[in-house]
């Protein structure tokens, strides 16, 4: 079931931030949006990490000092990620392993290509299942 590749269930229309951003612009985007990841990138579109609504809460600031800061001061920079040919089952193994939520996909020139979460997989195992059942 869960042996189809990554590239199924991937969101490839991605909301990026490159690492020059302020974290209130990360902020701002994900209170409009309703995400918690947001992949980083430079200019040519090479992952270059990640920030999450959790690396911002865990930090503390005042909404004021928001704009103090840089998205390449508060990102992660090892970031576990896979390619687009990996299974799900791979996927969900990493999310369960290290409590992650989301992974970033990339290619073999580590450009990012999509974004996988713990939602999707979810959603994809509920679909198998529940197949006339619509939940988009």
């Amino acid at each position: 079931m869960m042996n189809e590749p990554i590239s199924t269930i991937m969101k490839e229309d991605l909301i990026t931030v490159k690492p020059e951003d302020s974290l209130d612009t990360v902020r701002n985007i994900f209170l409009s949006r309703n995400i918690h990841h947001l992949p980083v990138v430079d200019n040519d579109y090479h992952l270059v990490g990640i920030v999450t609504t959790f690396d911002v809460y865990r930090l503390n600031l005042k909404f004021e000092d928001y704009d103090k800061l840089s998205v390449g001061e508060v990102m992660v920079r090892k970031v576990a990620k896979l390619s687009p040919e990996e299974k799900i089952g791979v996927a969900a193994e990493l999310f369960l392993l290290n409590r992650f939520h989301a992974t970033p996909i990339v290619n073999p020139n580590n450009k990012l290509v999509g974004l996988v979460t713990d939602f999707d997989i979810l959603r994809y195992n509920f679909k198998k299942a529940y197949p006339t059942q619509d939940i988009d």
